[in-house]
């Protein structure tokens, strides 16, 4: 037995045999979002990094089947379709229109949906507490009261919000409805700008100019993949872009009361270990992000013509120069 011939070859038959083994205890996950920018990449980012945490990542027990839709609905039915025909263990779908097409791919296959602002309006889960299905996921309502009011607090004589949105997005059409219930509270009128296509979201912007007094852009994801051209209009017009979501502020955005969306993501990514851990979506809760900060661009609001009030600096998570 000590021919290192028959040694070399008993090595290499056991490396053939474990490879497979290896493999086979690999779970296939299925992650697709709507397009690519930095507030739902950071929810990727968060899901993968909690799995890491549970020694899971891409080779290593896991094999994971990256798609982004491109901002394309048709795109997302194709790729919902190839992870079910593949057999994913479980299907993570990023915002509404990635999770409406997973959803109605499969009633099998586990599905854990991520930054869904209303997943009752898109249809996604029947009860909040208790989803039943094979569907359960990550909310990231905004809250529409708190924007609105740190609009009056930038802007005390405003009287009316320019709001854009893809109005065939159903995220977008129930967060607007929300919005408007809200700022008719505050005194405010919403005028709204549609723009179906990213390419459209320039023109939308300009649409504004002149009707309103700020613009708001909500969570949608036609919109923040464009908002560059949104915050070129700010800027050119001397009119507040206000965003939902914090990242936003990163890009241009004047302010934004939101939250961490890699954070939301690290509890996507929890739950998507505990489907793999066997436990039912359908068991486990819907789940959002409670903590709330403010983010401010200093940069913006001299490019806009607003001058921040010091007690809003004061409270700011985070203040970019």
């Amino acid at each position: 037995m000590n021919n290192p011939r028959i040694l070399a070859a008993l090595l290499l038959a056991a490396t053939a045999f474990a490879q497979p083994l290896a493999q086979a205890a690999e779970r296939r996950l299925g992650l697709t979002q709507i397009v690519e920018h930095p507030s739902l990449d950071a929810v990727r980012k968060g899901i993968l990094d909690e799995l890491a945490t549970h020694d899971l990542s891409d080779g290593h027990g896991l094999r994971v089947d990256f798609q982004s839709a491109q901002g394309n609905p048709a795109t997302a039915a194709q790729i919902a379709r190839k992870f079910v025909g593949e057999g994913s263990d479980v299907i993570v779908a990023i915002a509404t229109p990635s999770a409406q097409a997973v959803a109605a791919a499969t009633r099998d296959i586990p599905i854990v949906f991520a930054a869904v602002s209303d997943p009752l309006a898109a249809k996604l889960v029947r009860d909040l507490e208790h989803p039943g299905g094979n569907v359960t996921g990550t909310s990231d309502l905004t809250p529409a009261a708190e924007q609105i009011r740190l609009i009056r607090a930038v802007l005390p004589q405003a009287r009316r919000i320019g709001v854009l949105f893809n109005p065939g997005e159903a995220n977008s059409v129930a967060l607007l409805a929300r919005f408007k219930t809200e700022a008719a509270a505050q005194g405010f009128s919403v005028v709204e700008s549609g723009a179906p296509k990213s390419s459209d979201v320039l023109n939308a912007a300009r649409a504004l100019v002149g009707k309103v007094d700020a613009i708001f852009i909500p969570l949608d994801n036609t919109v923040v993949s464009a908002l560059e051209a949104v915050i070129k209009v700010g800027g050119e017009a001397k009119l507040p872009v206000f965003s939902a979501d914090t990242d936003s502020v990163t890009r241009g955005t004047l302010a934004a009361v939101g939250f961490d969306y890699y954070d939301l993501g690290r509890q996507s990514g929890a739950q998507v270990w505990r489907v793999l851990q066997g436990t039912a979506p359908g068991e486990m809760p819907v789940e959002s992000v409670e903590k709330l900060s403010l983010v401010l661009n200093l940069k913006a609001a001299r490019a806009m013509g607003v001058e921040l009030p010091p007690e809003l600096l004061a409270r700011a998570a985070k203040v970019l120069h």
